[in-house]
């Protein structure tokens, strides 16, 4: 039984919660940094080990695809509940190793190590094996190209064979035969050179660069990634000679940038090692994905920052614990992947519900009801885009500020070849447009607007909005309210003998006055107040007048081509054509 402690005013809050109000109550003047977080897995590549990138999250996880070949689409992280509970047992029996002095990827590990044997957590006999495995190199998952060369493809099928499944958590099932052979070379090499550590060998030991590749330093993804953003670094292997888990929880004193061990050249504050007995992959790779997930966690990354023992981490991963929604198996598919909400909660909330003494939310509890119509969100919540300024062309002027830094990727950004599909699908939606509505202008206005000058002005029009609008993917062309008004302008100049090209350019250059005018006048802000009821009102007006318009042409067919209704079928035999000269 967990015990609980009562604040005034019958608020019934938890040991965890009451840890993580002193924790996150002390004063700190410098922000938390964004959390990076990469988990390798340990594989065998031929008879090489090798630590393979198979997620990473910044807020949002992504996996590595199967085959290998591609990252997946940010998702929702979905963690088991027993994956947590597992966690919290490897944070309370592993070594926590807080404010570590590190410069180096091998004096890190080597500190871990010493520090296992000083708890009697590992013989001292497994130092060099863990070390060992603890330095292999980091493989991480680039882009490839979309053309491989035939020796890549032959030397990748050439590793699909020979690898061996003893240390790869993708997979569950070995032969006794493979683990054995692999399990004996290991031991060769590390009986051979371990034992007798010279510097001229001691290379070997380390597959890690000092100093981050051409690789990293060119990687694309460091757009997405903050400035100031530090890494966390998730390893989980499985391995044959030990006999329980070995689990390590490190955070450096100061972040340090670890060589090879990140895709992008971020530094390192960061390390959990997880390294287990054979049989367990999938457990091990869910522990890790649980404590990727809780280190990108707004509320868990200040926790691990300002922690100061063992406690505070669990009383962390117990207020995670309070907060999670389960899902009932069967209610759901696991494999579908939850997509990122347009809008991320923000985590404030449970800050400052720990920093204050409004703690009636805290585990499910009633005690603040009285609070909560003051949390709830504003419904009809507005951008800064639609808030009146209150200067002449002010809205205007914050438009440019925010579209500036992008006006020229949404150019050249419609270059790469990922944007080809919807290139080809936004010129589709122009043309056909254009055709359509073209063809019915031209019905309704005896061709003085037709298809071809359909094209013209969609063309102009959409180019000139392109080039200044900054938004070069919107579709510009005819709508059913320009054709309704269009038809209704033609018929009335026709009756009151107005020329109707004439009239019509008169109204343009008196929209373009009146566009001028709302901007200047920051008028654009009066769209908050419209509401979907203006919108279908407005679309009812407009389905109600083509309908008219179809029931109006089935009429005149009918009166045009009426029907003989004294038809008589015995005429049929009787029935003669003949032709009669002019």
């Amino acid at each position: 039984m967990t015990s609980q402690i009562t604040l005034p005013g019958s608020t019934v809050v938890s040991p965890a919660a009451e840890r993580l109000r002193h924790i996150l109550g002390e004063e700190d003047s410098s922000p938390t940094p964004t959390i990076f977080t990469e988990m390798d897995t340990l594989q065998q590549d031929g008879d090489e080990l090798e630590w393979k990138e198979s997620a990473r999250w910044v807020k949002f996880e992504e996996k590595v695809e199967e085959g290998g070949e591609r990252w997946s689409k940010p998702h929702v992280s979905t963690l088991t509940l027993h994956s947590l509970f597992e966690l919290r047992t490897c944070l309370q029996t592993g070594s926590i190793v807080l404010d570590l002095e590190g410069y180096s990827l091998p004096q890190i590990v080597e500190e871990i190590v010493d520090r296992q044997i000083a708890d009697a957590l590992i013989p001292p006999e497994m130092k060099e094996k863990i070390i060992f495995v603890l330095l292999r190199r980091h493989r991480h998952q680039t882009k490839k190209p979309i053309h491989r060369s035939l020796a890549d493809l032959g030397k990748s099928s050439n590793t699909s064979t020979n690898r061996s499944p003893q240390v790869n958590l993708s997979r569950s099932t070995s032969s006794a035969s493979g683990i054995h052979r692999s399990t004996e070379d290991l031991r060769s090499r590390q009986s051979g050179s371990l034992g007798r550590l010279h510097p001229a060998q001691s290379r070997s030991m380390n597959d890690i660069s000092d100093t981050p590749s051409t690789d990293q330093l060119k990687n694309k993804f460091m757009k997405k990634i903050p400035r100031d953003a530090e890494a966390s670094n998730v390893m989980i292997g499985e391995v044959d000679f030990l006999d329980k888990p070995f689990v390590s929880f490190v955070r450096l004193a100061q972040a340090t940038t670890l060589g090879g061990l990140t895709e992008v050249p971020v530094p390192t504050r960061f390390l959990f090692i997880l390294l287990g007995p054979q049989g367990k992959a999938k457990s091990y790779n869910e522990i890790g994905r649980a404590i990727a997930t809780l280190m990108v966690d707004d509320l868990f990354s200040d926790v691990a920052y300002k922690a100061r023992d063992r406690e505070d981490l669990i009383a962390g991963v117990d207020e995670f614990l309070d907060e999670v929604i389960v899902l009932p198996p069967g209610e759901w598919d696991p494999k579908i992947r939850i997509e990122p909400p347009k809008k991320v909660p923000s985590a404030e909330m449970r800050k400052s519900v720990l920093n204050l003494n409004e703690l009636g939310q805290m585990n499910g509890s009633a005690g603040g009801a009285a609070g909560e119509d003051e949390e709830l969100p504003v419904q009809h919540e507005v951008g800064e885009e639609l808030k009146f300024t209150g200067r002449v062309c002010g809205g205007l002027w914050m438009d440019i500020k925010r579209k500036a830094p992008f006006y020229c990727s949404d150019i050249y950004d419609g270059f790469h070849i990922q944007s080809i599909s919807a290139v080809l699908f936004i010129y589709l939606g122009c043309i056909t447009n254009a055709i359509t509505f073209g063809g019915l202008l031209g019905d309704a206005t005896d061709n003085y607007q037709g298809v071809m000058e359909s094209f013209l002005g969609t063309a102009l029009a959409g180019t000139v909005f392109c080039l200044f609008g900054g938004q070069p993917l919107i579709i510009l062309s005819s709508t059913g309210p320009i054709l309704i008004f269009e038809k209704l302008l033609y018929e009335f100049s026709k009756s009151n003998s107005i020329d109707y090209m004439e009239l019509r350019l008169w109204i343009g250059l008196h929209s373009c006055l009146q566009c001028f005018v709302l901007v200047l006048s920051d008028a654009s802000y009066i769209i908050k107040y419209m509401t979907r009821f203006t919108e279908e009102g407005f679309s009812s007006l407009i389905s109600f007048i083509f309908i008219s318009d179809a029931i109006k042409k089935m009429v005149g067919c009918f009166n045009y081509y009426p029907i003989n209704r004294g038809f008589k079928p015995d005429y049929i035999t009787s029935y003669k054509c003949e032709c009669i000269a002019p």
